[in-house]
């Protein structure tokens, strides 16, 4: 699943090192000007969180639907 989430989030055009994937939130989080740190981020508003999840979780979900769609195609043929 790591791999998966790199590989998605590269193609998005965020840098991605493939041994810590999950360190893109913070990339995402800057872009879209939310205050993410490590540690505890209690204070973020739910919006701010949603932004940042919706990001990488919505594209990783569109990546996820082309490739079953993809393999029921192939699956037909």
């Amino acid at each position: 699943m790591k791999q998966f989430k790199a590989e998605v989030m590269r193609r998005e055009g965020y840098p991605v090192d493939p041994q810590h994937p999950d360190d893109v939130k913070y990339e995402v989080a800057e872009s879209l000007g939310v205050p993410l740190k490590e540690g505890d981020n209690g204070d973020l508003t739910s919006e701010e969180a949603g932004k940042i999840g919706g990001a990488i979780g919505g594209s990783m979900v569109r990546e996820m639907i082309r490739l079953a769609k993809q393999k029921l195609s192939d699956s037909q043929q």
